[in-house]
């Protein structure tokens, strides 16, 4: 479960971890359409990962979601309590005639502390763990690069994994486009989790947000 702040009040602390009612069982995100592209991306809170790919140019959506484990049709509440070996992840379906696989490369790294292993920001545990989820050998490829570009800039030690796709199971209603349904129980969570902070520190002006 998500792990809040002091200043973040108790009601905002039960509406990140729990919905209103139990989730059913989730869905398998369909194929994407002809001339489009997918990309996976694991990054902490799927919450705060939306937003960043949303805003780029040939970015056609995002899907917040949960995949890498095993478990069929797992809910928010079976991956935040650990019963599966899942990732929280998105999904971006992207036009490759306006934006490369490797500019979503560039924004994932710069929105997330790749030095980490044990989860993002305020939130440990197994679902926080970052990965970049490749279908084929040029997304492999890019994804290599990419990294140790990444270790490079940071000096340091990068230990995001670069993992085989599996199966993206999209996650329940109430956390898709979650920073627009709640702007400011958003803005909130972000800020108390460090999340920007701890951007900046790695990043400087090329941190994400």
């Amino acid at each position: 479960m998500r792990q809040l702040f002091p200043a973040i009040t108790l009601s905002l602390a039960l509406a990140c971890s729990t919905p209103d009612s139990a989730s059913a069982g989730t869905i398998a995100a369909a194929p994407v359409a002809e001339g489009q592209a997918e990309a996976i991306f694991a990054g902490g809170c799927f919450w705060c990962m939306e937003k960043p790919f949303d805003v780029i140019p040939g970015v056609l959506s995002t899907t917040s979601g949960y995949t890498g484990g095993a478990e069929l049709s797992p809910t928010y509440e079976e991956v935040a309590y650990h019963r599966t070996t899942h990732y929280e992840a998105i999904r971006v379906v992207y036009d490759p005639a306006q934006v490369t696989y490797d500019a979503l490369l560039s924004v994932f790294w710069h929105n997330i502390d790749p030095t980490r292993d044990d989860g993002q920001f305020c939130d440990k545990g197994d679902q926080y763990r970052t990965g970049v989820f490749t279908s084929d050998p040029a997304e492999i490829t890019a994804a290599q690069s990419s990294k140790a570009a990444a270790a490079k800039s940071l000096s340091a030690e990068v230990l995001t994994p670069i993992l085989p796709a599996a199966t993206f199971w999209e996650a329940e209603d109430y956390h898709q486009d979650f920073y627009k349904k709640s702007p400011s129980h958003y803005t909130r969570y972000r800020l108390g989790c460090g999340r920007d902070r701890r951007l900046a520190e790695l990043w400087g002006a090329d941190a994400g947000h």
